[in-house]
């Protein structure tokens, strides 16, 4: 599933062709994605201007002209792929096999959304009632921002018994944080996945130093990958069609039963199962 980095990667490029831009038509070529389409979908967004296009942990949020918001999620597969006309769409062979969603914008631009598995979902809402929609309501505090800091974190994790890996990738207690960069980031910090929440919190009144270390982490990680363009693992690619090569810089993930690539270090990077999801660490450097 795309992570937080290729979430901003998309991001970033719909706004660069797509914002300020008028729909000109909006057409849907199946009944829904993980769910149905809004009642009204292409009615509601044709006319309007993208005046924005966020990101809410892993979600897109695309605000319209009157206060209406186009929330996109991803799913696993799901992905956009931009094209400046119908004639450079045409040059490509035109719409492909899952090609559920086409939007043309007044300037050409074609924006198409296609989703193999279709786990991916659009949803449209009033912009004033963001933070109440059901899958923004109860997110934790972006990773990239000074509202996440060790003392914020820690606060999270006080009293919690679960692994700190399994804590991490809660959406409630950081927003956008996936199995691939929380791999990376507790590597990086030197802490391993099964120690519990509560223990990285520390005990006493003092923030923890390991609070600190995945705090300052998780910001390299991510500024990391998304100058990466994100990690391209099996079918995520940005809306040029540019792979993210974020991969290339893995320390663990991936990596089971190869050496670890810490300084001095002679461990084998190996691999755990955590609440149905692979872990990749080091138990020599990783305490």
């Amino acid at each position: 599933m795309p992570e937080l980095p290729e979430v901003e990667t998309v991001r970033k490029g719909l706004e660069n062709k797509m914002l300020h831009g008028v729909v000109s038509s909006l057409e849907l070529r199946r009944e829904g994605l993980r769910y149905p389409f809004p009642i009204g979908f292409s009615d509601s967004v044709v006319g309007r201007t993208i005046v924005s296009i966020d990101r809410r942990a892993k979600y897109l949020l695309i605000r319209m002209s009157d206060g209406l918001t186009w929330i996109v999620h991803l799913g696993m597969t799901g992905k956009f792929t931009l094209y400046q006309n119908d004639s450079e769409l045409e040059s490509v062979g035109g719409f492909a096999k899952h090609d559920h969603v086409v939007i043309k914008l007044e300037s050409g631009v074609i924006a198409i959304y296609n989703d193999p598995r279709r786990f991916g979902f659009m949803d449209l809402i009033d912009t004033d009632g963001e933070q109440n929609h059901r899958h923004l309501a109860n997110i934790g505090c972006e990773p990239l921002s000074d509202d996440f800091h060790a003392q914020a974190l820690a606060f999270e994790l006080k009293g919690k018994k679960t692994p700190i890996k399994t804590a991490l990738l809660d959406q409630r207690i950081v927003a956008g944080l996936g199995n691939i960069y929380v791999c990376e980031i507790l590597y990086r910090a030197k802490i391993s996945p099964k120690r519990s929440a509560k223990y990285v919190a520390g005990a006493n009144q003092q923030v923890s130093h390991r609070c600190e270390n995945i705090v300052s982490h998780t910001k390299d990680v991510l500024r990391e990958a998304i100058i990466a363009g994100g990690s391209t693992i099996s079918d995520f690619a940005a809306v040029d069609g540019d792979l993210g090569y974020f991969a290339h810089s893995f320390r663990v993930y991936g990596r089971e039963g190869e050496v670890c690539l810490g300084e001095k270090c002679e461990g084998v990077v190996k691999r755990i199962t955590q609440a149905g999801r692979s872990t990749f660490y080091c138990p020599q450097c990783q305490k």
